[in-house]
């Protein structure tokens, strides 16, 4: 009997992973219908890492109204695995761009409060360990927003607490942590982080990532001043530094906020996904893994979620299946990197809308060729 370990991340708008996993078992059945299948559904701390994550842990999934980017009431999705003791966030569900209009993306307004409220909330679970994905976010506010929700006081030259928003951090004077949740120094804090912007500059977060946040040239300019500010008064009053540290600009420099309020220890997405689904472990006792994602190219060893499984399954010689809704250039640089076949999933040309909605289907498919494949292999 062989044993399959199915670890690959979501296809985009079509299958979260968990449902790839589903197809990718049922296709491989036709094949070897007698077999061991392990779901290990996987992301790489982007969107989805949550939900993966619960999966693959048999977790839960709660929500909380929270405030959202422009300071409206939205409904977030936080999660515990299945552990009891871990819980996990993507600070995308409180704060992220998607949830604010093209039309009315500001980054001097945005806020990550709503962040910092789901790890209250999760605090409030009493788990040791929280993991934050924090990819996709509309804001540049350095955190202020979060470190505010879980009880630090941002003040002005008055004494008055600043706005929330990017372009209020040029107001702080003074930052005032005594009511800051004590918990936060009493757990893990571990951030899904796979850029290594510093907070500031040509390659910081106003410059790099507030265009797309709906910030205009001269909106960057006050942008990157209000984060190089905040970085003085955050260094002067609490003997931190965040300024250049690599991945401090992530999220609008949410990256430097976790550094500086927090016990937050940054890491490559992948990395923190694959400990805690304990991956190699079941790697190692695989006679096939089965990955993919929406797409995969050249920029898929770059810390994307196949490529993780790949490393891993390479390690211990194992035949390693990639599969994809597209295939772009630069794909045979991935067979130098563990992967023993790489296939797209699309029968013919059809369109994008028509693709993601037979994904399933289409996986599956794939997954039984293949299997037929293995199987013929294992006959001769």
């Amino acid at each position: 009997m062989k044993k399959f370990v199915l670890a690959p991340d979501s296809f985009k708008e079509s299958l979260t992973a968990k449902e790839v996993c589903q197809a990718m078992e049922s296709g491989l059945r036709q094949a070897f219908p007698d077999s061991d299948y392990l779901h290990i559904p996987m992301a790489d701390g982007g969107e989805g890492t949550m939900q993966s994550l619960v999966d693959a842990t048999e977790g839960v999934v709660k929500e909380l109204e929270v405030v959202g980017p422009l300071g409206e009431t939205v409904i977030a999705n936080y999660g515990v695995l299945g552990d009891g003791i871990t819980g996990v966030i993507e600070m995308a569900s409180a704060s992220g761009i998607q949830l604010v209009p093209k039309e009315a993306r500001n980054p001097l307004l945005t806020t990550t409060y709503g962040t910092g409220q789901l790890i209250k909330a999760c605090l409030d679970e009493g788990v040791k360990q929280i993991i934050i994905g924090i990819g996709g976010s509309a804001t540049n506010d350095a955190g202020a927003g979060m470190a505010m929700a879980l009880g630090a006081s941002l003040l002005d030259e008055k004494g008055c607490s600043i706005g929330l928003g990017g372009g209020e951090l040029g107001n702080v004077t003074n930052i005032n942590i005594d009511q800051l949740d004590r918990r936060l120094h009493e757990v893990d804090l571990l951030v899904a982080c796979d850029v290594t912007n510093p907070l500031c500059g040509e390659i910081g977060a106003s410059y790099v990532f507030g265009p797309q946040k709906g910030a205009s040239q001269e909106m960057v300019a006050l942008l990157d001043a209000n984060l190089a500010h905040f970085a003085n008064v955050i260094e002067k009053q609490l003997s931190i530094k965040v300024l250049e540290e690599p991945g401090s600009g992530a999220a609008g420099g949410l990256g430097a906020g976790l550094l500086a309020f927090t016990n937050a220890k940054l890491e490559k997405g992948i990395e923190i996904v694959t400990r805690y689904t304990e991956l190699e472990k079941h790697v190692k006792e695989a006679d096939y893994v089965f990955t993919g994602e929406g797409g995969m190219d050249s920029q898929t060893k770059y810390g994307k979620t196949p490529y993780g499984v790949a490393k891993i399954a390479q390690r211990h010689h194992k035949t390693v299946i990639g599969i994809a809704g597209h295939i772009g250039d630069g794909i045979e640089e991935l067979y130098d990197e563990g992967f023993t076949a790489i296939l797209g999933i699309v029968p013919s040309a059809v369109s994008l809308d028509k693709a993601l909605e037979t994904g399933f289907r289409n996986v599956e498919r794939t997954c039984e060729n293949i299997g037929r494949l293995l199987i013929n292999s294992n006959r001769k």
